[in-house]
């Protein structure tokens, strides 16, 4: 690796960090960012959990880009193509002077401002490399929209990401056109395409280019028939819905921005259109959840089982089930995760009561989701953890590292965090207010619902418009 003058990732999830530790190892580059000697590239990392909180990799890695790349690049390679042959902190310390930049080594104390583009039409994302030995063989994937105006209080991408911005339907139909002349699969990127204002006129388009369409994700509300009908033209045969929360209250403690009456209506309109599977996803151990909410799930679920027999579509449903873990940057942030004895209960209450009427649940291991909410909230007193089990990726590994660095995993992921108490990713400056944060907070306990950003327009309300 030392042929690179810069390596860089992308990291997405916190489970990822051992494989970004494993990779640096692997090149028998230093561990330690400070070790590191002017033969060895500049190891850079961005991506979600890097804006909302670095700190568990600080001592790996050079630099930090706080943000979104197509904003952060331009100067960054600027400044590494002219100062190319010069000494390496001297480097650090100019990179460190860019907006967006947070170099561990050289960190004045001041924020961090995230970096966000204003208009995602100057640019686009689009695949580069189409290829069948990919999750997404052959398929052309195009971002249509970028951020969440519901604002989801546990959602780091409806805060991290904002505004809602999304892209005009003459911009994407002409990357449409690029990606058609390489394949007939178009997939559409977003966390809501759904509130695309023209995704209907978009999609309409699409299908009499001759592309069949693929979708990355659907609120239950809106949802587009034209859009459920150009899936199955498509061929798509699996649907995905997200209620989140099986009661009415516990979606208004979330902000979820649907009821009831919305996910059966959404259920209704996937079983009838004909597609074979169904998806629900359900999150365990939220904020204020009670056995009443674990029942409520499954009292849903029946429902819409019931749903899909009456109509005899043959639409086989699953429940994913996931615990809720606090991400940094939301206003779930200063809330604990359920302990994993309460979560396992209630996952086994879940599976033994649904698999009994034929409804399939999957979920992932607790125990490593549990690991994922200490490095979401964690600091830079995990590194030593982090290489350990880089080294063996095991939970009992995990365990010892944590026992013989003097932490507690309940210190992380345990308890409710105090409002004033100083956070690990302080400095980072997301641009949503802190006192936004602790109003959603304070409305979460209430369970008050906070209307959606309105879209294209600019409402001051939290502090990044």
């Amino acid at each position: 690796m030392d042929d690179f003058t810069i390596l860089a990732f992308s990291i997405s999830n916190e489970l990822d960090y051992f494989n970004a530790v494993e990779i640096l190892a692997s090149g028998s580059i230093p561990l330690q960012s400070t070790r590191r000697g002017p033969s060895h590239p500049i190891i850079i990392a961005g991506g979600p959990c890097i804006t909302a909180n670095p700190e568990p990799l600080a001592s790996f890695f050079d630099v930090f880009a706080i943000g979104e790349g197509e904003v952060i690049l331009p100067a960054l390679i600027d400044v590494i193509t002219e100062m190319a042959g010069d000494k390496r902190d001297a480097l650090l310390k100019e990179l460190s002077k860019l907006h967006g930049m947070y170099v561990p080594q050289f960190y004045s104390g001041n924020t961090v401002a995230r970096q966000w583009s204003h208009n995602i039409d100057d640019f686009a994302t689009t695949s580069s490399i189409l290829t069948p030995n990919t999750e997404f063989s052959n398929m052309y994937l195009i971002e249509i929209a970028r951020g969440c105006p519901w604002g989801c209080r546990f959602c780091l991408a409806g805060y991290l990401f904002r505004p809602f911005r999304f892209r005009s339907a003459a911009n994407l139909l002409n990357q449409c056109k690029q990606g058609l002349e390489f394949t007939n699969k178009i997939g559409l990127l977003g966390a809501c395409i759904s509130d695309h204002p023209q995704i209907d006129e978009m999609v309409s388009q699409l299908r009499k280019m001759g592309a069949g369409i693929s979708v990355s994700s659907l609120r239950v509300k809106p949802i587009s028939t034209i859009v459920l009908q150009a899936l199955k033209e498509s061929g798509t045969e699996n649907l995905t819905l997200a209620p989140e929360a099986g009661s009415e209250r516990l979606r208004r403690t979330i902000n979820k921005g649907v009821n009831r009456a919305d996910i059966i209506s959404a259920a209704s309109k996937i079983t009838d259109i004909g597609f074979r599977q169904l998806k629900l996803y359900f999150m365990i151990g939220l904020p204020t959840e009670t056995e009443d909410d674990i029942e409520e799930i499954i009292e849903l679920a029946f429902e819409i089982k019931e749903l899909t027999k009456r109509r005899r579509s043959g639409c086989h449903l699953i429940l994913t089930i996931e615990p809720f873990v606090p991400k940094a940057g939301t206003p779930f942030q200063w809330l604990p995760m359920a302990s994993q004895k309460i979560l396992r209960q209630r996952l086994s209450y879940l599976k033994r009561r649904l698999e009994k009427r034929g409804i399939e649940v999957r979920s992932e291991s607790i125990s490593w989701a549990a690991v994922q909410g200490v490095l979401s909230r964690g600091d830079s007193r995990l590194a030593p953890v982090l290489t350990k089990v880089a080294e063996d990726r095991t939970l009992s590994t995990w365990r010892q590292a944590l026992t013989k660095c003097a932490l507690d995993a309940d210190y992380y992921t345990g308890r409710e965090i105090p409002l004033n108490e100083r956070l690990p990713w302080n400095y980072i400056d997301s641009g949503v207010k802190n006192d936004y944060l602790e109003t959603e907070f304070a409305r979460a306990g209430c369970d008050k619902v906070t209307p959606p950003c309105p879209i294209a327009t600019e409402c001051h309300r939290c502090g990044v418009c």
